[in-house]
């Protein structure tokens, strides 16, 4: 098997292969054997043997007893460090409570990860009927409304649209969003928070409510990271 893989000049071509050996991992896997790693990472089987060697030495991979490896632990830590240098867990998840609270439905935070978003803090709505996203899942940037509201302040002052972003079975059938960005202390989106429901719940009444209820945490989201609310609140 030829070693598919490139690397980017200036790039460590050994972290370059052990990257994307955890790349090949899935949402939907089990337990993979390493010929499946190999062949989904574009490597030789005895380099990738060897990567997962050292993988597993730092917690980043773990081997089962019945054969096949899994992600490790290590990866998980690096997820909550990550989540709490931001500065935002103490701040965003206390507004996700209060907007699921009021409104009865899934509330959520995504942050922009290069040129897609990342579903960084998920609440789900008490209703059996409700739409669903998982914590670290990758969506597009500009669909749907949190889509578009990490993107609303890119555009001139002139230019730019109203706030919060709302729409209508844009990305997915039969779901409404309404999401707003969220400022840090440098003015620049520190991600977008919002709600999501079916379109059948999403009445004149339920959109009012929403839509208050949205931009009220945006703004109190960016006040408390130490951003400027008057860029968000100038759009409402």
């Amino acid at each position: 098997m030829p070693e598919a893989l490139g690397t980017v000049e200036g790039n460590v071509r050994a972290v370059d292969r052990a990257l994307a050996l955890l790349d090949a991992f899935r949402e939907e896997d089990g337990p993979l054997p390493l010929a499946d790693l190999a062949r989904r990472s574009g490597l030789h089987l005895t380099t990738a043997l060897r990567l997962l060697g050292t993988l597993e030495s730092h917690g980043f991979v773990t081997r089962l007893p019945a054969g096949g490896y899994v992600l490790g632990a290590t990866l998980l830590l690096l997820g909550e460090r990550f989540r709490r240098s931001l500065r935002l867990d103490d701040h965003v998840r206390p507004a996700l409570e209060r907007l699921r609270g009021e409104s009865g439905e899934s509330a959520t935070f995504f942050v922009r990860d290069g040129d897609r978003r990342r579903c960084l803090f998920r609440l789900e709505s008490p209703h059996p009927v409700r739409d669903f996203a998982r914590v670290g899942e990758m969506q597009p940037l500009g669909i749907g409304g949190h889509g578009r509201a990490l993107l609303a302040l890119d555009p001139p002052p002139g230019e730019r649209p109203r706030l919060p972003i709302i729409s209508r079975g844009e990305r997915l059938q039969d779901v409404a969003a309404i999401a707003a960005p969220v400022l840090g202390a440098e003015g620049v989106v520190a991600g977008s928070i919002g709600l999501t429901l079916p379109l059948y719940r999403f009445d004149a009444a339920a959109e009012r409510l929403c839509t208050t209820l949205v931009m009220q945490e945006a703004l109190a989201v960016t006040a408390a990271l130490g951003g400027d609310p008057a860029p968000i609140a100038a759009l409402a």
